[in-house]
């Protein structure tokens, strides 16, 4: 099954590894990992390790709908870049690019699913892209 791969970006203002420590730990990863206000991520694990897990819980904070996101790690290289993939077969790419000192571009690309519209699923992961920005750059 091949899927049509979708590329989102954001230029966040932080050093490369303050940026990378933020994306891959739990104990932020709760904190930033929703497309909305009202939505949260309860729990999040992450064996940052080839063959090791990432997951997160992400539901409304009404409690009326919610799912856990799952992947497993393919490729990673420390603080530049890491691949994983989804129960379905989706792969997923994550790279950090250092812009200056304190600067650096984070980019996804990620395989659509087949459920809802394109437009949808990348407004959906950049408003949680946008999500990690805000949190990172509260962080100071």
């Amino acid at each position: 099954m091949s899927f049509i791969k979708i590329n989102i970006q954001a230029e966040v203002n932080a050093s490369k590894q303050k940026a990378w420590e933020v994306y891959t730990s739990p104990e932020h990863i709760i904190k930033w990992n929703f497309a909305s206000e009202d939505w949260c991520c309860p729990k999040a694990t992450n064996d940052l390790t080839v063959g090791g897990k990432y997951f997160a819980r992400m539901e409304a904070k009404d409690g009326s709908w919610g799912f856990d996101f799952e992947a497993i790690y393919n490729e990673i290289t420390l603080e530049n870049t890491f691949t994983y993939t989804m129960p379905d077969n989706r792969k997923i790419e994550v790279l950090f690019e250092e812009i200056d000192s304190q600067n650096t571009l984070v980019s996804i690309a990620f395989d659509a699913e087949n459920e809802n519209p394109i437009d949808m699923q990348e407004m959906g992961w950049q408003s949680i892209l946008n999500q990690y920005k805000t949190y990172l750059e509260s962080l100071g």
